[in-house]
């Protein structure tokens, strides 16, 4: 039964079928509902079922099922409701109808008016009645209790400016008399506005962005293709020198062998001549031990005679041979060519750097107020770290001092000692913010996390981890761990601060009509920095980037 009565409801309005149409692959619609998704397809010439997504072309007639007609009529007669298909109840995660008394379908749309959520079937009288002309519907939800106020359980339909909060018409009479109050619906609309221009600037800070990396890009590809050829160049000339080393070696070389050479060749005619006069020496020396065995007397005193006057009997020349020939000139003028080498690329390797396509490391500062306030960003204040006498406004974005302790929680993060408070957000970027302030004592400054809550160093002029903007009475100046500078420009109640953590850069702006820069800190950050403030007889605001 189920299935015949899932026959005859309309799948894309879910009610009963009106003017009921078979459509090529069986299924049913109402007229009204096929035609209107139908003329939708127009454009692309091609259509679809809705449920079972067969495409047809072209665009099938559509033609009253009589069949289907007369059922539905005769159910409309007998009082008789089509059951709804399963998947129309309400399930785990869904919203169900508050009405239903059964089994409870799944709501369409919640009143904020009524404070309930409807099905598509009770849901009706709000599209019918006139009594329900002004009530306002939206998407169903199960947070209704959200948009009603806690103290007169009326709906939040009004905005307090003064302190950002949603209130109802009773509150704007009562504790929010006097504040600065409009309709939620003329703030969304304002709202909205100021969202669009978020919107085209965001638009435009990712065009700006894209550009920048396809720079980089093309920096680093231009890069690349600069050190392939210089890598190739520099091979190319070293192969080149080494060649020239080895041809200069080789001459070197030659030069000690010809040496070499020239030394042997003396030696060896000097070592001819000295054995040719050895051989005559001995042959000498036979003929005299032949002579001094003879028993001629005759015989022996003519060959001594003649052996006497023979050049044996002269004095032998004084032979002088070089038994060291040293290299040593060579040695110390190629060790000192060795020498000059390494010193010359000692020296010149210095100066080899990469020229002409670098990629940047950092982005310039801002100039105007506009560029700066590109990088806003939203800051609130944490009442977890707030000091007793610090009262938190505004949605966390205002602190005061007041003379009456607040009842604040004790928790490890709260100063103790200085009026002090510090913001949720921890900052590593390229961020800006602003504040306005006001009194007798104010300090603006960034901090670590760690930074100490209780003792001397608790306080942020005192401290090696914080910077800190200082205005007493009408002087300024900066500290960082207890070392004062003193701002002689001019200053305004309206404070910029820009962060480039990775660029290790911290400015202080006066902001009025043009942005004069306070104080600047070069150092490199090594952990996310927190906005933070002191206040003694004034008060901070964190401004938004349209205030």
């Amino acid at each position: 039964m189920a299935t015949a009565m899932e026959s005859i409801i309309c799948s894309i309005c879910l009610d009963l079928l009106k003017d009921p149409v078979t459509i090529p692959c069986g299924h049913s619609y109402c007229m009204g509902c096929i035609k209107d998704g139908w003329d939708q397809d127009d454009q692309k010439g091609v259509y679809s079922c809705p449920q079972c997504r067969q495409t047809f072309i072209p665009r099938p007639v559509l033609n009253k099922s009589t069949l289907l007609a007369e059922l539905v009529e005769n159910l409309k007669e007998t009082g008789l409701q089509a059951a709804p298909p399963a998947h129309y109840y309400a399930g785990p995660g869904d919203v169900a109808c508050d009405v239903c008394t059964e089994r409870k379908l799944k709501s369409v749309k919640s009143c904020l008016v009524c404070l309930v959520s409807y099905c598509e079937t009770h849901l009706q009288p709000h599209y019918e009645s006139p009594a329900f002309k002004k009530h306002t519907l939206v998407k169903a939800s199960t947070q209704l209790e959200e948009k009603i106020c806690s103290r007169h359980d009326k709906l939040l339909d009004m905005y307090c400016r003064t302190d950002q909060q949603f209130i109802c018409l009773l509150c704007v009479v009562g504790e929010h008399k006097g504040h600065d109050t409009v309709s939620a619906e003329s703030e969304r609309t304002e709202r909205q506005s100021q969202l669009g221009e978020k919107q085209q600037k965001s638009k435009q800070r990712i065009q700006k962005r894209e550009k920048e990396i396809q720079e980089v890009r093309q920096a680093v590809k231009s890069l690349k293709n600069s050190a392939q050829a210089a890598v190739e160049d520099s091979e190319k000339i070293f192969t080149e020198l080494i060649h020239s080393i080895e041809r200069r070696w080789s001459e070197v070389k030659e030069q000690i062998r010809a040496q070499e050479e020239a030394e042997v060749s003396r030696a060896e005619r000097l070592l001819k001549q000295l054995e040719q006069e050895m051989s005559e020496l001995r042959r000498r020396e036979a003929e005299l031990e032949q002579l001094s065995h003879t028993d001629d007397n005759l015989k022996f005193l003519q060959s001594f005679q003649s052996l006497c006057v023979s050049p044996g009997t002269e004095a032998l020349p004084c032979i002088t041979v070089n038994h060291h020939v040293s290299f040593e000139d060579v040695k110390k003028a190629v060790s000192g060519l060795k020498s000059q080498v390494e010193n010359i690329c000692s020296l010149e390797i210095v100066n080899i750097s990469v020229k002409g396509c670098t990629c940047p490391e950092t982005r310039p500062e801002p100039k105007t107020r506009e560029e700066f306030l590109e990088y806003s960003c939203q800051l609130t204040l944490d009442p977890n770290t707030a000091h007793k006498y610090l009262c938190l406004s505004e949605g966390n974005t205002k602190v005061t001092w007041s003379n009456t302790v607040q009842s604040y929680p004790d928790h490890p993060d709260r100063f103790t000692n200085c009026h002090q408070v510090l913001c949720r957000e921890g900052l590593s970027g390229v961020c800006y913010w602003e504040v306005d302030w006001s009194g007798k004592w104010v300090n603006i400054a960034v901090a670590y996390k760690g930074i100490r809550r209780r003792g001397p160093e608790e306080w942020f002029r005192n401290s090696n981890q914080a910077y800190c903007l200082e205005f007493a009475d009408t002087s300024c100046s900066f500290y960082y761990n207890s070392k004062r500078t003193v701002i002689t420009v001019p200053f305004s109640s309206r404070v910029g601060v820009y962060l480039d953590h990775r660029a290790g850069t911290l400015s202080f702006y006066s902001v009025s009509d043009t942005m004069t820069l306070l104080h600047r800190v070069q150092n490199t950050f090594t952990q996310p920095l927190y906005p933070v403030f002191f206040v003694f007889h004034g008060s901070v605001k964190i401004l938004t980037p349209t205030q």
